[in-house]
This record gives C-alpha cells, sequence and structure tokens, in this order.
C-alpha cells in the first residue's frame, strides 16, 4: 500500500492545479448565480439514511431570506432527490418559479469501502465539487454529517485560501450521535465555522462545539 500516499499526492496536486484552471475560466465567463439583495444563499448538503431527514427538518425551521438553495448530493443517492422535491413544493405554490436546484456529485465513500480506497474517490468527488461551489458561491453551507459533506466543505474552505469568497460553514451533528462524532464529524470538527452538537455528553468531549439541544 506504500504506492497510495504518492499517488494521492500527485492526484491532489492535480486537482488544484485544474481547480485553478477552473477558476480563470469562469472568472472570464463572469458565470455566476448570486443570492438576491438582503437574501442568503444556501448550499445544502443531503445524504442517504436519516440525514436527508434531519436536514430537511431544519431547513423547514429558516425564514425565506435563505434562498436559494442548492442541494448537493451523491450520484448513487435514490431517495434524497424524491424527498427534497417534496419538501420544496410544500413551501411554494404551482405556478412560482422553483428557488432551489439539486446537484449530483461521486460519492466520496460507499457502505464498507475500505479507507485506502476512500482516500481516492474523495479526491475524486473533490474534483467536481470544487467548480461546482465555485459557480454557486453559496453564503452558507449547511450539512449534518454524510460522507458527501466533506469534498463539498474543502471546496468551500480552497475558495475561502484562493481569496475568491468566504463560505460560512454550519456542521450539525446528527442525532443519533450522542457519545462520539461521525467520521464526518471528526474531519470537520476543527474546520466549521459553527459546529453544533444535539447532546450534551458531546459538547463536553468537544468544547469547541456548540450545545443548542435537540433541533431536529
Amino acid at each position: 500500500m506504500e504506492w497510495l500516499l504518492p499517488v494521492g499526492i500527485g492526484f491532489l496536486l492535480t486537482v488544484l492545479v485544474l481547480g485553478l484552471r477552473i477558476v480563470l475560466v469562469l472568472r472570464r465567463s463572469g458565470h455566476h448565480r448570486p443570492g438576491k439583495k438582503g437574501h442568503v444563499s444556501l448550499l445544502v448538503v443531503a445524504g442517504s439514511g436519516g440525514h436527508t431527514t434531519e436536514v430537511l427538518r431544519l431547513l423547514s425551521c429558516l425564514s425565506e431570506s435563505y434562498s436559494p438553495t442548492h442541494y448537493v448530493l451523491a450520484e448513487t443517492d435514490k431517495m434524497s432527490e424524491e424527498k427534497i422535491h417534496l419538501f420544496e413544493t410544500s413551501k411554494h405554490k404551482p405556478s412560482t418559479d422553483p428557488m432551489y436546484t439539486i446537484h449530483r456529485i461521486p460519492r466520496s465513500r460507499e457502505v464498507r469501502q475500505s479507507w485506502s480506497s476512500s482516500f481516492l474517490t474523495t479526491l475524486q468527488s473533490l474534483v467536481y465539487c470544487f467548480p461546482l461551489t465555485f459557480r454557486l458561491k453559496p453564503d452558507v453551507i449547511l450539512c449534518n454529517g454524510p460522507g458527501t459533506c466533506i469534498p463539498v466543505c474543502f471546496s468551500a474552505l480552497l475558495l475561502g485560501i484562493l481569496g475568491i469568497k468566504k463560505i460560512i460553514i454550519v456542521y450539525v451533528e446528527s442525532l443519533c450521535r450522542v457519545e462520539s462524532l461521525s467520521l464526518s464529524g471528526k474531519i470537520l470538527y476543527c474546520v466549521a465555522d459553527y459546529f453544533i452538537v444535539q447532546w450534551p455528553l458531546l459538547k463536553d468531549k468537544y468544547p469547541n462545539s456548540i450545545f443548542l439541544g435537540r433541533i431536529v
């Protein structure tokens, strides 16, 4: 497995170079979709299982100022898109133009996938995420644990590092995580601008988190 490290580093450098080229092309074309004046453009990461259900409950508590909403989900996720459509159509009249978009990216890690191969698939997902995040330029990213949020959040960080736009990352740990963080939570704990937990034990273990009690 020694070959994984040089391959991974080389692949990451390729991603960064490709990302910079895409930035230059998109800047010249002026292709972006800013939110309306006085509105907050929101990018929401959906996930299979209960992740999408939880994040939609969070969205139901937000005002209409959070628009447009852009959803990102894994290309193998067959259930989340239907839940999103049902949720959004319940908010708007049929004649109203949709204020949301749905985007698919390669899944960074499948269930029971080995950690070594997950590293490479996550980098592959990052290749797709960076130009998407650059094009959408959301004001806020909201996620609650699916592995898909890792490349999305790191794409947002890269935009900030390059001085293109500072995107606020809000991470809400899943309700089912009572005593320990999910893998996504452990990775993003020091990255998210606001890291929210729903159980007091997690607040004790991770003092930089924000405890709000049960919010989903």
